[in-house]
């Protein structure tokens, strides 16, 4: 049975990049629906699995992105089924909230570029974030932040800045700050203007990304393996 696994993009610009090619790979079959332009699926049913992906959006601006109550709708059900979820920077936050936890806005440190994450002993143990080994450099871009976990999460990854990079709901729901479908490459698709406006540059981040691209791409693909693995393992019940 082909294992189906639904992508939801919560920007245009956003999309799965090379995470939809590594589950093709692995003979899962990827339904990547828009919220901007096309209804979201009222339930999960027929879906193994389930993607939540990035967007410069609250989990709940609804007024500016009216898909998100639908969107919140499948993380509730894809929690309380324990289908094996994987939420990507806005997609980690919005199970962070719908489960109970506090996200804030424009909070805390901002983290652009190829960050150092490191596991907890609990990621260590855990089938996809032990993926990371010790630590391993992934890319970030957030400036809002998950400031309280859900009282049921169990903490999986942290960076020297935010404590919160990583986290498991039941055994198979996961929300990353960081984003493992993005590489080094993805990077020069960036605002270069708005970077300076922060104090960046572009090409520093660029450059910084490159040096670290391998081990990025091993641990990222690592990842992936292992939830492909277990959206797998769903569709054969």
């Amino acid at each position: 049975m082909t294992a189906r696994v639904l992508v939801v993009l919560n920007s245009r610009s956003s999309g799965p990049r090379r995470l939809a090619g590594w589950l093709e790979e692995r003979g899962v079959q990827i339904v990547a629906v828009t919220g901007e332009e096309q209804e979201l699926p009222r339930d999960l049913q027929g879906y193994d699995g389930l993607v939540l992906l990035g967007g410069g959006l609250m989990p709940d601006d609804d007024q500016q992105a009216p898909w998100l109550p639908a969107e919140r709708a499948l993380a509730v059900e894809a929690i309380a089924a324990d289908l094996p979820t994987l939420g990507i920077c806005l997609g980690g936050q919005l199970l962070a909230h719908v489960a109970g936890g506090e996200v804030r806005a424009r909070t805390g440190p901002v983290e652009r570029g190829a960050t150092a994450i490191h596991p907890t002993a609990a990621g260590r143990d855990d089938e996809v974030i032990r993926a990371l080994g010790d630590g391993a450099p992934m890319i970030e871009n957030h400036q809002d932040m998950i400031t309280r976990l859900p009282p049921d999460a169990v903490l999986l990854a942290s960076s020297d800045a935010v404590e919160i990079q990583a986290f498991r709901l039941g055994r198979h729901v996961r929300g990353v700050q960081f984003h493992p479908e993005a590489a080094a490459a993805d990077l020069a698709r960036w605002d270069d203007a708005a970077l300076r406006g922060e104090g960046r540059s572009l090409a520093g981040m660029i450059a910084a990304a490159e040096a670290v691209d391998t081990e990025n791409t091993t641990a990222s693909r690592r990842m992936v393996d292992a939830f492909a693995d277990e959206v797998t393992d769903r569709a054969n019940r």
